[in-house]
């Protein structure tokens, strides 16, 4: 038995039967929440740079963004904990990733004694901590499907908001398919009445996440109809890594000041990411899924590995292929649900049949 039905009548893990329901919406906040730590790191960085590393203070005192960091995670925290539903949880998760930004952007002055913000390694500890986040993440939200239970108590929890300001017909829409995706579960029909009962209402707090989310789900979608998007996506793979094994022996052979396992395990990653990427080359033509299922590992690889050696040898100036590797990530996501509505009729049939697409983009059967 499969589908939401089967869901519902699977017996709940020891979270659920703790309390403690997983929110189907978390991996958009926890998206959210490390996008804006990364971007505060590195306009932090840019502006210091920019502006000669000023300080604020005088006379003996020093107030460092870590502070500035520290408030605006305890702003989210009041955030999170003062307001019931959905609504509050994409300003929490924006406020306390710039907060959470500010906090490790000096993570360097911690773990040195002589308070070094210029430490060597600070890119690279940055990097893991993400990276860790994004793993723990994966754990928690990426490796099982959510139960139907845990669909229905976001139902709910959109309800929540409801009572209190009413829906807008985008509201409603959303809490409908989370009952969809309920299925049978038990107390189904008694929150769909519910919902039903919300009155309607045109305001709205507008959910920073989803709206960038849209926009870049758009114009990547937008993107890849284009024919020359495969190539070039095969070619950035590519040179990306064969410029991370070139930046490896460049490294080693000028004699470079880092352990001799950060030049091997770089070497080892870039060449392992290269292969994957010559694999997705080779099957692409006469399997497109498999192709852009190996360009991701490509990816997901030179990320959560090959980036953490490079950002030790390199340090900042490692983001330009971090910012690439994510471009091009997002270029391989909209490209495979491109081929997943293909493959289930949703498909554009334009997209299908534009000329010049189908000696690399076969039909799929």
């Amino acid at each position: 038995m499969s589908g939401p039905s089967a869901r519902g009548l699977a017996r709940p893990g020891p979270l659920l039967r703790w309390g403690l329901p997983r929110d189907p919406a978390a991996s958009s906040h926890l998206a959210g929440f490390l996008v804006s730590t990364v971007v505060t790191v590195l306009l932090v960085r840019a502006f210091l740079a920019a502006a000669g590393y000023p300080q604020i203070g005088g006379g003996g005192l020093h107030i460092a963004h870590v502070l500035w960091g520290g408030l605006l995670m305890a702003l989210a925290f009041i955030v999170l904990l003062s307001f019931a539903g959905p609504v509050a949880r994409p300003v929490g998760a924006i406020i306390g990733g710039i907060g959470f930004g500010l906090f490790v952007d000096e993570v360097g002055k911690f773990v040195t004694s002589d308070n070094d913000y210029f430490y060597e390694p600070t890119a690279a500890l940055i990097y893991v901590v993400v990276v860790a986040l994004v793993l723990l993440g994966e754990v928690l939200h990426g490796r099982r499907p959510h139960h139907a239970s845990e669909y229905l108590a976001g139902a709910a929890d959109h309800a929540v908001a409801g009572l209190a300001g009413g829906f807008t017909p985008r509201a409603r829409t959303q809490a409908h398919q989370l009952l969809d995706q309920a299925g049978d579960a038990r107390g189904t029909a008694e929150v769909r009445n519910l919902i039903d009962v919300v009155q309607e209402d045109p305001d709205e707090l507008v959910n920073p996440i989803d709206a960038v989310g849209a926009t870049v789900v758009r114009v990547t979608h937008r993107i890849v109809a284009e024919p020359w998007v495969p190539w070039v996506t095969i070619g950035a793979l590519a040179a990306t890594g064969l410029l991370t094994v070139g930046r490896g022996v460049l490294a080693w052979w000028g004699g470079a000041d880092v352990p001799t396992w950060i030049i091997g395990g770089l070497l080892l990653s870039g060449a392992a990411s290269f292969l994957w990427a010559l694999r997705g080359l080779i099957v692409v033509r006469r399997d497109r899924w498999a192709g852009y299922i190996a360009f991701r590992r490509a990816i997901l690889l030179s990320l959560l590995v090959t980036q953490v050696f490079l950002f030790r040898i390199e340090e900042w100036s490692a983001t330009i292929g971090l910012l690439a590797d994510l471009a091009v990530l997002g270029l391989v996501a909209a490209e495979l649900s491109q081929i997943d509505a293909e493959r289930s009729g949703r498909g554009d049939a334009r997209r299908r049949r534009r000329p010049g697409r189908d000696n690399l983009r076969p039909e799929v059967r």
